[in-house]
């Protein structure tokens, strides 16, 4: 009996580690959202009040802009903060992009648990990163697997943007910039399997869920 129950839990843990990527951070605190629409390929969340430490990068590719102000972000999580404070890992790790023609901008923030939504330990000086906080706001997700790569990311942004198209929020549902996304993603680097990565495309007007209408 004993035998048949471990064998179950193990076939349920396997199940779950390879389908479920969602448990991959279960325990790791993330911001608080509400689904207000889903169809098959993408939906819309509305997100509460939340703040970010960020550290802003410039003019090279997502995956370097990504690791270099992760690696920032990296020493102020282990003490690199005028507290000498360690924070708790969150998730995920944000990275916005917005395109440019000679060279592109990126962010890269790490959210900032409840303890520290008010008033988080400041960043040592060296290290340039900046604290902030949105407001509610709603944002288009699209989620893929495997690594976030200049390759894909693009695609995916695509693939999120033709999507809503066809759908009957086309006409509800604004990009406040159709040419700037965020990158989400959720899980380490040296993790090769069930990774989970999402799009993130800023909406407004719709409205009657509760999303901020256009300015």
């Amino acid at each position: 009996m004993m035998e048949k129950l471990s064998s179950f839990l193990l076939s349920l843990f396997l199940i779950n580690f390879f389908f479920c990527p969602y448990l991959l951070v279960l325990g790791i605190e993330s911001p608080q959202f509400t689904v207000v629409h889903s169809e098959s390929d993408f939906e819309i969340r509305l997100y509460r009040d939340s703040s970010w430490m960020s550290a802003s990068v410039r003019g090279i590719s997502f995956d370097k802009a990504t690791k270099e102000g992760f690696h920032r972000l990296y020493q102020y999580i282990h003490g690199g903060n005028m507290n000498s404070s360690r924070l708790v890992m969150t998730a995920p790790i944000l990275t916005s992009v917005i395109p440019g023609t000679q060279s592109s901008e990126y962010t890269v923030r790490f959210y900032l648990s409840t303890k520290w939504q008010e008033g988080p330990p400041p960043p040592l000086p060296e290290l340039n990163l900046q604290f902030g906080k949105w407001g509610n706001h709603c944002v288009a997700v699209r989620t893929f697997s495997g690594f976030s790569t200049d390759e894909n990311i693009i695609k995916e942004v695509d693939s999120l943007v033709n999507n809503i198209g066809r759908s009957h929020l086309a006409n509800s549902a604004v990009f406040e910039d159709k040419y700037g996304y965020m990158i989400a993603q959720y899980n380490a680097s040296f993790r090769a399997t069930g990774r989970l990565n999402e799009v993130w495309m800023n909406v407004t007007g719709y409205a009657r869920e509760g999303c901020p209408m256009p300015v």
